[in-house]
């Protein structure tokens, strides 16, 4: 058994290699060709094109990752079949399961692979590939989006936050109103505008602020302060200034803590918290993919539904990617929850797949 595993393990390694290797210069080159106009307009010398290319190369590794995986083994389950050596395979008692047993583990290793390159490779060299493009091509400052305007959201204690204009250059706020009530009642408790507030040793120093005060919802008291600090105001300029990086140069963590700040100070998020999970669920789809290739080990080496088992299967590989799109799409735009969006493709292609897999086997 074990020199089965040795020779599937070896043939299996042999077809993705070349595989990956052809999808990496055809990819390459198409991506060349689309991007060179745009490069050359701005001035793009050749050695900054070549980085700039060159850094592609993580992304371009992971999106073909499935169709490779998938590919690899529907070559390799093709040779089994043309020469008779699945027939031989279960002809000796080993069940399908069993036979495919070492594609599986590569493909878990395969999918492990991913998860680490996209973690840690791919937002290094985004993050590189933007800076090339934006600074040395573009000869443009890459900075963070420092102006807000008209910022609601609910902060801790029941407090409203309107905030009229975040200015991130000067770490100032401007036109301010909080407005703490009862949830249950909707009852106010208490109101505070304010001109202006600036971030002065790590903390909101108010001008011109009032606060008033209500009691049974009408108002009670009202006091003036030239200058003060409101020390429950737990929101830092930095909560209010969204990154000019993508998710993809972001590693998980980065983009969970930026997630954090977004919902801190009432900003959209969709799209941010739905490429988190795709970050996660990605990778399994690398494993998933392989239950699609099974059915070519169980074809007849005279059969000619091989041809057409071979088409199947990379009409499936596509038909998954293009559902994982469309699934991330619609959980950029909040029509299904994010967490839905990244995992229910593989969850019904998982259960296809077994479907495959179990009949295969009778």
């Amino acid at each position: 058994m074990r020199l089965l595993d040795r020779y599937l393990t070896r043939e299996y390694l042999r077809f993705y290699i070349m595989i990956l290797l052809s999808f990496t210069v055809i990819f390459l080159v198409v991506d060349f060709f689309d991007n060179l106009p745009r490069l050359l307009r701005r001035g793009a010398t050749w050695d900054l094109m070549a980085i700039y290319f060159a850094l592609r190369l993580p992304y371009l590794v992971i999106l073909t990752s499935p169709v490779v995986v998938l590919l690899s083994g529907l070559f390799l389950m093709d040779a089994l079949s043309k020469y008779s050596e699945s027939i031989a395979i279960r002809s000796a008692g080993i069940s399908i399961v069993r036979m495919v047993r070492p594609l599986f583990v590569i493909g878990a290793v395969i999918g492990v692979a991913v998860l680490l390159l996209g973690e840690f490779v791919l937002p290094w060299a985004e993050a590189k590939r933007e800076y090339v493009y934006t600074v040395l091509i573009k000869n443009q400052k890459l900075e963070d989006k420092k102006m807000l305007s008209n910022i609601h959201y609910q902060g801790t204690d029941n407090n409203m936050y309107y905030i009229g204009f975040f200015d991130g250059y000067r770490n100032n706020l401007k036109t301010i109103d909080i407005s703490n009530f009862d949830p249950e009642t909707g009852e106010m408790h208490s109101k505070i505008i304010a001109d202006r507030a600036t971030w002065e040793n790590n903390e909101w120093v108010f001008e011109n602020c009032y606060i008033r005060t209500f009691k049974n919802g009408m108002p009670d008291s009202t006091s003036y302060y030239p200058r003060t600090v409101l020390s429950f105001v737990d929101v830092t300029p930095n909560d209010f200034i969204r990154s000019s990086r993508s998710p993809m140069s972001m590693n998980f963590f980065e983009l969970k803590s930026y997630i954090k700040r977004l919902q801190k100070v009432g900003e959209k998020y969709h799209n941010e918290l739905t490429d988190l999970y795709y970050k996660v669920s990605f990778p399994i789809s690398n494993l998933i993919i392989l239950l699609f290739c099974i059915p070519l080990a169980s074809a007849s080496v005279r059969s000619r539904g091989r041809g057409l088992i071979f088409a199947i299967g990379l009409f499936v590989c596509f038909f998954y990617l293009s559902l994982l799109r469309l699934a991330q799409s619609l959980g950029h735009s909040g029509v299904i929850a994010p967490l839905a969006s990244a995992w229910m493709p593989h969850a019904f292609f998982l259960v296809i797949g077994l479907y495959f897999l179990i009949k295969a086997e009778i």
